[in-house]
């Protein structure tokens, strides 16, 4: 996630070099052509005029939609943080009573809810590995930290058994959350957890599962197709009879060489747009304008190992105007 205010301009027009090296060859073309008397006949700038507003309308839902389902994904990586902070707050206190109750011991209980919070937390960072894998890797747009899709990220959180075992499955957050599940009965039956956490601890569980599910159909299910083919076409038509249009008017004032920066900065302006709109489209692709995944693992990890009185991880910072 980009958090600076101020984008360096040479990275931006990097991320639009090949659209605007077309636009400067095909304004300089036309603009050759005039002084070599090939062209005569130009056309009517109403004609770029139009197509400029309906291509500006078609880029603004376009990036619209993009931004919707790019809020979706930090909404649920918000309720999942929440959620988390809501779980490890439930095992804790349900433990606690257990203890204070005489149902169970002191050691028992410590090591039963670190086990299940901790869990919680391999959860957390299963599902951001596996919405970032196999992503492709930043082009344009460069930044000092690249997302690792290691399990070993999450190692230190499971006993040497268990993370062994969940290497063998292919979606390992859903398997996590079906091991909490067990081990949440296996609570009530050894009376660290009272009769009815249950009735509070699976919805929590479940919506995990619905959470986990919604962050994989944005994954899984790319904006309209057609909206971005579209886009690129009309972009492409309007980019190059743009040129054609301001000649005309650039002669009337005798200042025709305008046409190449006017053009080349109208151009710009446009691509642009409508390259925020197909970045921000994809928020789980490992790129600078994501979702900081890695900055809410991150604070998951510390606000849940705080709540049970261990050291904290270091916090992850922005770096370089990016926070990751």
């Amino acid at each position: 996630m980009i958090i600076k205010r101020n984008l360096s301009p040479v990275k931006i027009l990097r991320y639009v070099r090949t659209e605007t090296l077309f636009s400067v060859a095909l304004s300089i073309t036309v603009y050759l052509l005039y002084k070599s008397g090939l062209l005569v006949l130009f056309l009517p700038f109403s004609l770029a005029a139009i197509l400029g507003s309906a291509l500006a309308i078609f880029i603004a839902f376009r990036n619209n939609t993009a931004y919707a389902r790019w809020w979706e994904a930090r909404t649920l990586w918000a309720n999942i943080h929440n959620s988390s902070r809501s779980f490890a707050r439930q095992i804790i206190s349900s433990a606690a009573n257990a203890v204070a109750i005489g149902k169970t011991s002191p050691e028992k209980a410590t090591r039963y809810t670190q086990e299940v919070v901790y869990r919680q937390i391999a959860f957390a960072h299963a599902l951001r590995i596996r919405l970032r894998q196999d992503s492709i890797s930043i082009k344009a747009l460069r930044v000092p930290y690249q997302e690792s899709s290691s399990t070993q990220e999450f190692q230190h959180l499971l006993t040497a058994e268990e993370y062994t075992e969940i290497l063998n499955n292919i979606n390992i957050p859903n398997i996590l959350l079906q091991k909490q599940a067990i081990r949440i009965k296996e609570g009530m039956r050894d009376e660290i957890l009272g009769g009815f956490d249950n009735i509070s601890l699976e919805p929590t569980l479940s919506s995990f599962n619905t959470f986990q599910g919604s962050c994989e159909r944005i994954k899984e299910t790319p904006l309209l197709r057609q909206y971005d083919y579209f886009t690129r076409l009309f972009l492409l038509v309007f980019m190059t009879l743009l040129p054609f249009t301001l000649i005309g008017d650039f002669i009337k004032i005798g200042i025709e060489v305008l046409v190449i920066p006017v053009s080349v900065i109208i151009a710009f302006v446009f691509n642009t747009i409508s390259k925020v709109g197909s970045a921000n489209e994809d928020p789980f692709e490992n790129l600078v304008t994501d979702v900081p995944l890695t900055a809410i693992c991150n604070g998951i990890e510390r606000d849940l190992k705080e709540m049970l009185g261990e050291a904290l991880p270091p916090k992850v910072e922005a770096e370089k105007g990016y926070l990751m």
